[in-house]
């Protein structure tokens, strides 16, 4: 099976300029770029579906380019918003870059002698430019008829309006395909099928200004099954930097994927072969209360983004929690980031620890101290694993992992973080 018939199996293909020209094409190394611009000091796991594609494409011998828009990043990208986006500043712009630059790294290989990945930054190119010569030079290519019917300008205008700002990030971004390919010899540009007339600007751009042709290949926009925003938890979007998302956090996300969700996922994100995957789909439609194929996702994405050690540690750490092994062996960063996901009491001090019943009662799990009595009775209290009998039972200092935390448990599932506060 040939690259673009994989991508179409794992449901990545969307649009193209020209199929079957694009399957010539890739018969032979080509160097294809996907842009990011840094709108937040990391990614989220809606970028890693092209950003996977991106090594996809290395894999099979194609020249890959990362494009960080330093200064796309100022401007702001008109798509997908109903409003204008808050600027930031130069300075702040700068450092994300920065972090993202490192984070695309880690999935591409530039030490590979045949292919080696790059990754550039667009001010670079757009900054030595004067307004005059930007104008002249590359904005008397664009027809403004052209660019007011783009789906990203059309749907604003009906919204409210659009700056000059956002309106000409049509126009940096056809700037970075043409400035790719004279720089790089770049004939394909990867993104989301949001961005469909922004990647065909930028072929008509270097077809007018070098008299050269190119592709355009465009992704689905991820959605789920139910209707709700792809990448998204009530605590917010889930990133790719495990300060902003815990390995754990993100371990639990995949885990918790929709039963209809986690083939397509499967397809989408692993590097799964196609009897791999197929073969999880039939075991998770024998039997999905075995959840082998959420494990399989949660396991994929957790050891590609964050290393399998890691990923081996917030399992040890889901299964600990819940009673299937020890809390005291978790090493305390991968306990701390765990229990950061649970509903919290607090104590400052140890002299006096209020009982487990007092405990469970302040974080919110029970509705009131008699409804905690009634666990206690009913044998579904624990401290750490261990069942608690009596009702005036209170944790003593030692039972404090690492000095700091303890464990409540509801039951077989509802869990509380208790946090020595110094």
């Amino acid at each position: 099976m040939n690259l673009l018939e994989d991508l179409r199996w794992r449901g990545l293909l969307a649009q193209s300029t020209d199929e079957k020209a694009l399957k010539e094409a890739l018969s032979k190394p080509i160097t294809l770029y996907i842009g990011f611009d840094p709108t937040a000091p990391s990614l989220h796991v809606g970028n890693l579906v092209v950003l996977l594609i991106l090594r996809r494409f290395q894999l099979q011998g194609h020249h890959p380019i990362a494009l960080v828009g330093g200064a796309t990043g100022l401007v702001g990208d008109p798509s997908g918003k109903n409003e204008e986006r808050v600027l930031n500043t130069e300075e702040v712009v700068e450092e994300w870059v920065s972090r993202i630059r490192l984070q695309v790294s880690k999935y591409l290989d530039f030490d590979t002698i045949d292919n080696p990945a790059r990754v550039v930054n667009n001010l670079d190119w757009t900054s030595p430019l004067s307004a005059i010569e930007f104008l002249r030079d590359i904005g008397k290519h664009f027809s403004v008829n052209q660019m007011l019917a783009k789906d990203s300008v059309s749907s604003r205008l009906e919204a409210g309006g659009i700056s000059y700002t956002e309106f000409s990030y049509q126009v940096l971004q056809s700037l970075d395909f043409l400035e790719l390919f004279r720089r790089f010899g770049c004939t394909l540009q990867l993104g989301g099928s949001d961005q469909w007339g922004n990647i065909v600007a930028g072929l008509d751009l270097i077809r007018r200004v070098e008299g050269g042709s190119g592709h355009a290949l465009t992704v689905p926009l991820l959605a789920k099954a139910d209707g709700t925003k792809f990448g998204k938890t009530a605590g917010g979007s889930v990133w790719l930097d495990a300060t902003m998302t815990s390995p754990y956090a993100f371990f639990q996300y995949w885990l918790a994927t929709e039963d209809r969700d986690v083939i397509n996922f499967l397809k989408v994100f692993s590097f799964l072969s196609h009897d791999e995957i197929n073969a999880l789909e039939v075991s998770h439609n024998e039997n999905p209360g075995a959840r082998t194929a959420h494990r399989a996702l949660a396991r994929e994405l957790t050891s590609l983004v964050h290393s399998a050690q890691i990923c081996e540690r917030v399992e040890a750490a889901s299964r600990a929690l819940f009673g299937q092994g020890e809390l005291s062996e978790l090493d305390e960063a991968t306990l701390e980031s765990a229990l950061a996901e649970l509903p919290r009491a607090t104590i400052t001090s140890f002299d006096e620890i209020p009982t487990w019943v007092d405990l469970i009662a302040a974080s919110g799990v029970v509705d009131s101290k008699s409804a905690a009595r009634r666990v206690v009775k009913e044998g579904g209290a624990y401290l750490n694993n261990a069942k608690i009998e009596g009702e005036e039972f209170a944790p003593a200092q030692k039972d404090f992992l690492f000095g700091r935390f303890a464990v409540l448990r509801k039951g077989k599932r509802d869990l509380v973080a208790v946090e020595y506060l110094k």
